[in-house]
């Protein structure tokens, strides 16, 4: 019995455009999945049947080169959807793979479903639609800090985003999953993250135990956008 309900859907972006009719009939296509940690959910170019929100835990999305390197596409935590974009797609392939992090629960919904709700509903079609011009304005920002920035601004970046809006020096912060697999999201070696995180805290901008990274210097950080 999952403990997934029509107030926690509300919540979620992706069903914000649905009635209480349809709300109910998702949930009734709803299912959990439990993965232990470093466990596929799928795999690039597999068939897409389903698409998912994250319970607990944490899962990457990454693709792989030929030579065998990964590139982390994004990191997925929990109340986060994703897979749900192949529904609107001629070939509905995932692109992407899927592995967990930590030990997580997940939510599966039918994606033939989900869409068979918009095919007769144009009112919900666009109240989605707006929901996701919201969204694709973040991954456009994404982009833009990929490609126009360098390295540092780029963790800078991220550095500041995990920082509630009121924060001022002293804040700490946990980065939510380790090193190498954050510079692979921010399209970073390795090597350089390091010394990026290793020259902030020459600066007494930051400083770095692990995983727990306290920004000494909030205002000094922004400073340097």
């Amino acid at each position: 019995m999952n403990s997934l309900n029509e107030n926690i859907l509300r919540q979620i972006p992706l069903f914000q455009a649905l009635d209480e009719k349809q709300l109910k009939g998702v949930l009734k296509s709803c299912h959990v999945l439990s993965l232990a940690a470093k466990s596929s959910l799928f795999e690039r170019g597999s068939a897409a049947s389903n698409f998912y929100l994250l319970k607990s835990g944490q899962i990457k999305l990454f693709c792989l080169s030929e030579e065998g390197d990964e590139k982390v596409i994004e990191i997925i935590n929990p109340s986060e959807t994703f897979a749900e974009a192949i529904m609107f797609m001629p070939k509905q392939i995932y692109p992407v793979c899927a592995e967990t992090l930590k030990n997580s629960e997940i939510y599966s919904f039918d994606m033939k479903q989900f869409r068979g709700l918009l095919e007769n509903s144009n009112e919900t079609c666009f109240r989605l639609l707006a929901t996701m011009a919201r969204q694709l304005h973040s991954r456009i920002s994404d982009i833009d800090n990929l490609t126009l920035h360098n390295a540092t601004y780029r963790l800078v970046i991220y550095l500041l985003e995990q920082l509630p809006e009121s924060a001022v020096a002293l804040s700490n912060i946990n980065l939510d999953a380790t090193k190498v697999i954050i510079a692979s999201r921010l399209s970073i070696k390795p090597e350089t993250f390091s010394r990026i995180l290793l020259r902030l805290s020459k600066q007494d901008l930051i400083e770095v135990h692990g995983n727990d990274v306290t920004l000494l210097d909030v205002d000094g950080l922004r400073a340097l956008l």
